[in-house]
Order: C-alpha cells, then structure tokens, then sequence
C-alpha cells in the first residue's frame, strides 16, 4: 500500500439502513487495505443496522434526528448544517453515503467539494435514481454494474472515480443482479477511499483522472 500521508484519512461515513458497505470499507481499513480510521458513523435512521456495526467495531455512532427540522422551510438545509457541525467536530476529511436515503444539500456538498463520495449500482450516467436493476433488465443491457462517484448537487451526477461491470444473464432478476453487483461496490468502494487517502485523485471539469493510473486497472474493474 502506497501513500505519502502519515496519519490515516479522517472519515465520516452517512447511512440510514444495513450498512453493508460501510462493513466492506470497516473490513478494508482492518485489514490494512485503506489507510483511514472513520471518526463518525452517522444516520438519520434511530435503528439503522449502519450504528449496530459502529458499537459493534468500537467506532463513534451518531443518530441525527430529522423531526425536529420538519415543517421548517429550510428543514433539508438546516438537517444538513447541523450534520455539518458533527463532521467538523470530527475534523472529517473524506465524507462516505453509503445508503443514505436523503439527498444532501449545497450546505454539505459546497462544505465538502471533491471530498465527499457515493456508490451507485448502475453504470452511471445510465439509469441514476432508483430501481436501476429493473430498469437495466427492461433496457435489455447487457452490462450493468457500479459506480464510486463524487457528490455534486445533481443526483448522481458527480464526476466517476472508478466503476465495475457484471454481465447481465438471461434469467437474471432485478435481486440476482443486485446481488452480484453488491460484490462488486464491496471492492471498489474501499478502493476509491484508498485512492483518496493516496492523493491520487485529481477532478478535470467532469474528468477524475487518476494519477499513476495503468491504462488498463484504475478507471475501471471488470468482473468478467
């Protein structure tokens, strides 16, 4: 493992529900794969199985509510300044969504520009949104996959750090393509985190070119 820094990349990682790739980035970062150490596990979700993996990993878990922000105007913008106080108590560097069910706000994005992540499963910019196993089967694709993106305030439209590809089977369902394509954001995340905390991720505009790339392994990962 590669990497100039002397300390491990603070990270704060958003999710609302299982947590499944905040596990995968946990395992990575224990392993000695990812130079980082998660200052934070926040949720806006009181029983989010994402704050049963922090107590359970000895890791800082944070239950942010939103009902006391309701029915103001500015409730999502208020939400995420009071989320944004958390990350800068932490001294956060790299911000994670990993099944964050609500769309972060300018506040957070602008705070956090070119340092905040998401993992998608589809081969963005095909099929952003939800229900994008179905609507790759509907589409008769024959690849689908996985995409690591940085956060702008266009839903999943940040500039691509890295994607995987699966082939799509014939008697594949939207839940047997989910699943496979689940494997595959496990790996890749972690590794778009490492590339961060190696500085080796540099945005051109909608580009993100990775420094020290080779031509054939960095942009993409191929399951085939």
């Amino acid at each position: 493992m590669s990497s100039s820094r002397t300390t491990p990349l603070r990270l704060a990682v958003l999710a609302s529900g299982r947590g499944s790739n905040l596990q995968a980035i946990i395992d990575a970062i224990e392993s000695g794969q990812v130079n980082a150490r998660i200052a934070a596990i926040v949720s806006n979700k009181k029983d989010a199985i994402a704050l049963d993996r922090a107590r359970t990993h000895g890791l800082t878990d944070v239950f942010v509510d939103p009902k006391p922000f309701a029915g103001r105007p500015d409730s999502r913008e208020a939400y995420d300044r009071a989320l944004l106080e958390i990350l800068q108590q932490h001294d956060v560097e790299l911000v994670l969504l990993a099944g964050y069910m609500k769309i972060v706000t300018p506040v957070l994005v602008n705070a956090y520009a070119n340092r905040m992540m998401n993992i998608h499963p589809s081969l963005l910019p095909s099929f952003p949104g939800l229900d994008v196993q179905k609507k790759a089967l509907d589409w008769g694709c024959k690849l689908a996959g996985c995409t690591v993106h940085f956060v702008t305030e266009g839903v999943d439209e940040g500039p691509i750090i890295i994607q995987a590809a699966v082939p799509i089977l014939d008697n594949d369902t939207p839940e047997t393509l989910a699943a496979r394509i689940l494997v595959q954001e496990h790996k890749i995340y972690p590794r778009a985190v490492q590339l961060f905390a190696e500085d080796r991720l540099h945005v051109d505009g909608r580009r993100v070119v990775i420094a020290g790339a080779k031509p054939d392994g960095e942009a993409i990962i191929s399951s085939i």
